[in-house]
């Protein structure tokens, strides 16, 4: 369920929206429904390029990113996107502080894949623990032809 929904209505530079979430199952399809219209809006309203690819990506990494966050903690969860330059930033906040680890490489191993797989799509990737809780900022690409971060 969505409990909140803002958009900073920025049509030039960066623009952000946040989605507070219940932390129930049915949050993770509402995120990413939040998230794909987030971008077409920008799109269609400020005219702003978004590739199918990064759409797809997008629409992943927030899949990944809050089913974690219903997974390891209870309560709400916190969207962001921000739109600033040739990227995207995906941040879910969640209220669980223990940041988290990848784990070793095991073929054997059914799911606990969600971080290796952002990871390798991420243009960068950062975990903050913010004392109630933490915030996982993943950055993509725009397009397909933005040149990635060598940072």
């Amino acid at each position: 369920m969505v409990l909140r929904e803002s958009d900073d209505g920025q049509q030039d530079g960066p623009s952000r929206t946040q989605i507070a979430l219940d932390g129930s199952g049915a949050c993770i399809g509402q995120a990413r429904d939040a998230a794909a219209a987030f971008l077409t809006q920008k799109r269609d309203s400020a005219g702003i390029a978004v590739s199918r690819r990064t759409s797809e990506l997008i629409a992943l990494v927030v899949s990944e990113l809050v089913t974690n966050a219903i997974k390891y903690a209870p309560g709400p969860v916190l969207l962001d996107l921000l739109i600033t330059g040739d990227a995207v930033e995906v941040s879910v906040w969640d209220t669980d502080p223990v940041l988290p680890g990848a784990r070793a490489a095991d073929p054997a191993r059914v799911g606990q894949h969600g971080l290796e797989i952002v990871t390798a799509v991420a243009r960068s990737i950062s975990a903050v623990s913010k004392g109630v809780g933490k915030r996982i900022t993943v950055a993509l690409a725009l397009r397909d032809d933005a040149a990635p971060s060598t940072a």
